[in-house]
């Protein structure tokens, strides 16, 4: 249960950039990130569950989808995410709280090609909200603090 990699991409409709590692601020995500901003195509939403997401290795590998172009800040490998939903969990220093599925949507599709909403409905990753401010790295490990229960 590791991070493979960081994302973050300064404007809306942008290729995320990999990073080794961000700072990432309760409540607002990664700094510079475009929704740290209030820049990203989304902004406009309010709610929980929108300062981090995330997203397994291995569904993005499963459908032949780079992981910039999946658009989520953090890249997981061995983490069932699906499972987190509702559980605190902890993503290097940063501690998190599972909010809900991070389903492929019509604006990635248009950016990325046709079925791709198909082929990553149920494994398009997690939203979640930031608990405390920390670093993220590239081989950090994914921890899980309380079963949600």
């Amino acid at each position: 249960m590791v991070v493979e990699a960081i994302y973050v991409s300064e404007k809306a409709r942008r290729l995320p950039v990999a990073v080794d590692s961000a700072r990432v601020v309760a409540g607002q995500g990664i700094e510079g990130d475009r929704y740290f901003l209030g820049k990203g195509s989304f902004s406009h939403w309010r709610g929980t569950g929108r300062a981090l997401t995330l997203v397994e290795a291995e569904a993005l590998e499963d459908v032949g989808l780079s992981s910039a172009a999946a658009r989520r800040n953090v890249v997981t490998r061995g983490v069932d995410l699906n499972a987190l939903v509702g559980v605190r969990f902890r993503v290097g220093g940063v501690e998190c709280l599972g909010r809900r599925l991070c389903e492929p949507c019509r604006h990635l599709e248009r950016l990325e090609g046709d079925g791709l909403m198909r082929s990553l409905a149920g494994r398009g990753g997690l939203r979640a909200d930031v608990l405390g401010d920390g670093v993220v790295a590239v081989g950090d490990p994914v921890v899980i603090l309380d079963s949600g229960d």
